[in-house]
């Protein structure tokens, strides 16, 4: 009784541990030290963590050295410890009383440390593993007894809660330092004003996250675009960057034949490449007089172009693998820097034509004067000259009255002929020319002028105005000035370029509201004000809900009117001295300043979700749109910009768990994502991939002829360390992301390949059927792939039907008909899946060349006993029957239910009262059951 008190008191103790802020390699200390005191026989505990090259390394454990080797020395590789890899795949523990009787542990060890009995175990939590956990003696062998393990797997339980625990905190801190890190590098890069600044700060960060600072830019030449040249590197390089590109230019590198930048070009993703030497696409010659043993290429893509390429090199040793989360990292801090790059090329390309127009202008300006000079007593050449010149050019006398012009000068300054302009004087034109002490035209006067003023400008004969570059030079006889010329040239067309330029700097073009750059610029301001005055003010952070869907299902140029709308309507709703800006995709920001309290900001958070209640109409289309609102507040929640989206965008989650159409305040206890969610989106990346998808198939009956005559392909997720996954807990997300597309074309490929298969067996008469999703759909190549996936399969097109959703063919039905009629023209069958749920008109079937309509499960649930049901059931199968289409009932589970459809004329059945949904290999085997 009394070793059992001290066990529950050690338990009790360790657990109060675990939730403490104590490190946790103490934490598993003092579980090591309970299990030691426990089991007095055991000479050595030891808990050993996972590594990312799949090993395991000793953490802690009783005794620190064993045979003069610390306990972080020792690894366990279950290429040679057996035991080991059985309890990884088992999670079970396994004791071995005398190691000399059994082959599975590893040898060496237990030749080494003279093992004479062993006990391994999992240490694994709600079926995840975190680590090992060795017992051995090497002396007397400690015959453990079944209690005693049971004991020992209790505080095993406890490390791996602790680990959990600890991961778990280590998961969320990342986040947020990666979130966190992503706005520095977006508010340092908006404030860069040179290609130089921009790459210096991106190889900033990106030495910072991925700790190597061997990193080099090559971007693509203007003119010749599909030439790289080497741009810039990394001034913490190993490399200078004078002897980097000097290198580059003795290789004389053809980057159109280099595999690897041609790859990331063509592709417009990142390669990592780990061993230089054994991978056939680098230039190995490059590689080795540069020192390359591995790189990492990342494409800069704005606006979908590729600028050029990142490549982060290493010089020290192959094999070097960074990590996922820090390649990831990189990846955005790129994508962040491409469309700041994009616009200083962009400017830097527009002040080179400037300068370029200037010069030549000022040259045109100096052959003129010499012609002038050449030409001055022959009249009609003089006029010729002039009258073919694109500029304006007039001529001034000594007092500043026009003397000649041509007639561009009388067409740009609004006059009809050119004699309206002789004898003008000059200040009716350009202001500041005028000595008035004198009554002399002054050029000087006139420069003087010019740099009082922001701008130039020469006036009209309406006395409108309109800027101008324009020259001024003395006509010099015997070394005296008798005259002047002046060459201008209207730059409306540029200012206006200029304006318009300046304003999709600080504007979003979809909504013309306040972008990210001009926002953080108020929200500055406004913070200075409110601290200066003592106010408050609030920032809202709102995310449309669903917005994904609407593009998906209208296309984006029908979702940048609904956003559009949206500002408008806040725009009117809301007092004028809060600012309402797009952040992008679907986010708004509203900046609210002068509160007294909380009351005055949840007001406006009501008006917002007000502006929402009402549906928007679009070219003829109602669409009722609902938003979900995140608030913080200074100074409550934080003193900088940074801080307050931050938080506002934390509580727009919490909004959003909510279920949408509401606000939340940010509180600091508020959680983020949650970290399951982040954890299933990245796994679903990587099931394709990964080889995780499967395929199972629900036949379907024809209860007239009782046989089977075909199967409806579904698909299912094996998700590591998770199990069978269904559809309704990962398509939301596959469809949100825009895996849909892979995934569709995937289950389509492998019910084509089976049903070959079966028609290979002899079951010529069965047919598969594939769900398309909306955004398979509206795919501008789907029916080259139907086409290209039945020719590779060799499945005949008959045999393949493909099932539709009411609601997606009844939006864009000129387009939906083209395809319909394009997939039948291949010999493909089209069903309508869920018929009798859409909120449509029928009258679009005798539009639709589609050969089923299938009755949704919500109208067999209750048949016969529901009146409603039975009306709707009845409708459809007439209504089918009167347009000659077929009629299937889809989740018959009861035989009432398949007595009351076969007696109203519907024989075609799909449920659970025939078959669940089988493997492929079943669905033969249930053929003849049947």
């Amino acid at each position: 009784m009394s070793n059992e008190q001290t066990r529950y008191s050690r338990l009790a103790q360790i657990t109060k541990l675990i939730n403490t802020n104590l490190e946790l390699r103490e934490v598993l200390e003092h579980v090591v030290t309970a299990i030691s005191e426990e089991i007095v026989r055991c000479d050595s505990v030891g808990i050993y963590l996972p590594q990312e090259d799949g090993t395991y390394r000793g953490f802690v454990g009783k005794p620190e050295l064993i045979n003069g080797m610390t306990l972080d020395m020792h690894v366990v590789d279950t290429a040679h410890d057996h035991l080991a890899k059985e309890v990884i795949e088992t999670k079970q523990a396994i004791y071995i009383p005398d190691t000399s009787k059994d082959s599975r542990p590893d040898p060496r060890a237990v030749k080494g440390f003279g093992i004479k009995s062993l006990l391994v175990l999992p240490m694994d939590y709600e079926e995840e593993l975190f680590g090992l956990v060795f017992l051995f003696d090497y002396g007397i062998p400690m015959n453990l007894t079944d209690s005693e393990i049971e004991s020992i797997k209790a505080y095993v339980n406890m490390a791996a809660v602790a680990v959990r625990n600890s991961n778990d905190l280590t998961k969320k801190e990342s986040l947020i330092a990666d979130k966190q890190l992503l706005l520095n590098v977006t508010r340092d890069l908006s404030l860069c004003s040179s290609l130089k600044e921009v790459m210096d700060k991106s190889f900033k960060y990106l030495g910072e996250v991925l700790k190597n600072p061997n990193i080099g830019a090559h971007l693509l030449d203007p003119v010749a675009h599909r030439h790289i040249n080497p741009t810039s590197l990394s001034k913490d390089s190993e490399w200078s960057e004078e002897a980097w590109k000097r290198t580059h230019r003795h290789l004389a590198v053809d980057f159109k034949k280099d595999l690897v930048f041609q790859e990331v070009l063509r592709t417009k993703k990142p390669i990592f490449i780990g061993d230089t030497l054994n991978d056939p696409r680098p230039n190995h010659e490059a590689c080795r007089r540069f020192g390359i043993k591995g790189m990492y290429m990342i494409p800069m893509i704005a606006a979908g172009n590729v600028l050029g390429t990142i490549a982060i090199v290493n010089l020290k040793e192959k094999g070097h693998v960074y990590p996922k989360s820090a390649m990831q990292l990189a990846e955005s801090i790129v994508d962040a820097t491409a469309p700041v790059l994009s616009y200083l090329l962009y400017i830097e390309k527009q002040e080179l034509i400037i300068s370029e127009r200037t010069s030549e202008l000022t040259e045109k300006n100096r052959e003129l004067q010499q012609v002038i000079s050449e030409v001055k007593q022959i009249g009609r050449e003089k006029e010729l000259i002039l009258n073919s010149a694109g500029e304006g050019i007039f001529g001034l006398d000594l007092t500043g009255k026009i003397t000649f012009c041509n007639p561009s000068a009388t067409k740009n300054l609004g006059y009809e002929e050119e004699s309206e302009l002789i004898g003008q004087p000059c200040h009716n034109i350009l202001e500041g020319c005028r000595d008035e002490q004198t009554g002399m035209f002054s050029p000087k006067l006139q420069k003087e002028a010019d740099q009082d003023r922001a701008e130039e400008y020469f006036f009209k004969k309406d006395r409108s105005r309109f800027p101008v570059e324009f020259v001024i030079t003395p006509q010099i006889e015997k070394n005296e000035t008798v005259g002047y010329v002046v060459t201008f040239k209207d730059i409306t067309s540029r200012k206006q370029m200029e304006e318009k330029i300046k304003y999709h700097a600080y504007y979003d073009s979809v909504t013309n509201l306040p972008n990210r750059v001009l926002f953080q610029d108020r929200l500055h301001q406004a913070l200075n004000y409110a601290e200066s005055s003592g106010r408050s003010l609030g920032v809202l952070f709102l995310d449309v809900d669903r917005f994904k869907k609407i593009n998906d299902t209208f296309g984006h140029t029908f979702g940048d009117r609904v956003l559009k709308k949206i500002a408008d309507r806040l725009l009117h709703r809301l007092p004028k001295e809060a600012t309402v800006s797009r952040q992008g995709g679907d986010e708004f920001i509203i900046l609210v300043p002068n509160l007294e309290n909380k009351t005055g900001v949840k007001d406006y958070a009501r008006e917002v979700l007000c502006v929402f209640s009402d549906p928007f109409h679009i070219n003829g289309q109602e669409v009722s749109v609902k938003t979900s609102i995140g608030i913080s507040m200074f100074p409550e929640n934080g003193t900088s910009s940074e801080q307050l989206i931050k938080y506002a965008d934390v509580a727009m989650y919490k909004a959003k768990k909510l279920s949408g159409n509401q606000f939340q305040l940010y509180d600091p206890n508020l959680e983020d994502r949650s970290l399951g969610s982040v954890e299933l989106e990245n796994d679903l990346y990587k099931a394709l991939q990964n080889d995780e998808l499967t395929v199972v198939y629900q036949p379907k009956y024809d209860a007239m002829k009782s046989r089977m005559f075909g199967v409806e392909a579904l698909l299912r997720w094996h998700r590591p360390q998770k199990g069978i996954m269904k559809p309704k807990d990962f398509i939301p997300l596959a469809e949100e992301t825009g895996l849909i597309i892979p995934m569709g074309e995937w289950i389509l490929k492998k019910a084509c390949e089976q049903g070959k298969e079966w028609h290979n067996q002899g079951l010529d008469h069965l047919s598969v059927s594939v769900n398309l999703s909306p955004q398979q759909f509206n795919q501008e190549d789907l029916v080259a792939n139907v086409k290209t996936i039945l020719e590779e399969t060799d499945l005949p097109a008959p045999c393949l039907e493909l099932e539709l959703t009411e609601n997606l063919i009844i939006h864009n039905t000129e387009k939906t008909l083209r395809i319909i009629h394009d997939l039948k023209d291949l010999g493909v069958k089209i069903s309508i899946d869920d018929f009798g749920t859409g909120y449509s008109s029928l009258g679009y079937l005798k539009d639709f060349p589609v050969d089923t309509l299938k009755i949704d499960k919500t109208f067999i649930d209750e048949l016969p006993d529901n009146p409603n049901n039975a009306a709707i059931t009845n409708t459809i199968i007439t209504l089918g029957n009167s347009l000659k289409l077929n009629v299937l009932a889809e989740g018959v589970e009861k035989k009432e239910q398949l007595d009351y459809l076969t007696d109203n004329g519907c024989y075609l059945i799909q449920g659970y009262y025939f078959s669940r949904p089988l493997k492929a290999e079943d669905v033969i085997h249930q053929i003849y059951i049947r």
